[in-house]
């Protein structure tokens, strides 16, 4: 399998940015952050998170998680759906890279997310729920982990 380097991760990373803010639709909410623990196959990464809507679709979310002798940090672009007949639910679909290290090694992985999405109406609060397989590129090799999870609690800003 051939390895990409970071730099590529960042200009996709950038483009991707630039499509998002061409768009000026209006989301359920703006800006929320809080804490998010990514859980299941292996260790369970707990740490603060925001996620920022560019358009009612598009969203970005950016988390740095921390184990014991782990620390990831990731920035996911997400695609966000409405769900008729259910205010404030989205179901989204997204993906994006994370740079984790661990004493002296360091990957890279790309992660996947399907999750929901939930804004209590008057309430500055949102949740979030959702399933984000992960595969990591290091040194030698390869895994992908099918079974993680994660779980966001936001204090809505904006």
């Amino acid at each position: 399998m051939k390895k990409l380097k970071i730099t590529h991760w960042v200009a996709v990373f950038i483009c991707s940015a630039a499509i998002m803010l061409s768009s000026n639709a209006q989301a359920q909410y703006r800006t929320g952050g809080g804490l998010l623990i990514d859980f299941g196959d292996g260790i369970t990464l707990v740490g603060p998170h925001i996620k920022h809507f560019f358009s009612a679709n598009s969203a970005v979310e950016a988390a740095v998680l921390f184990d014991d002798s782990f620390t990831s940090i990731q920035g996911l672009y997400q695609y966000h759906q409405g769900i008729s007949g259910a205010n404030g639910l989205q179901w989204y679909l997204g993906a994006g890279p994370a740079i984790s290290f661990a004493n002296s090694d360091s990957e890279i992985s790309l992660i996947g997310t399907l999750g929901l999405d939930y804004k209590i109406t008057n309430a500055p609060l949102a949740m979030s729920f959702d399933w984000r397989p992960r595969l990591a590129l290091y040194d030698g090799g390869s895994d992908f982990l099918p079974g993680r999870f994660g779980i966001g609690f936001r204090y809505v800003f904006k």
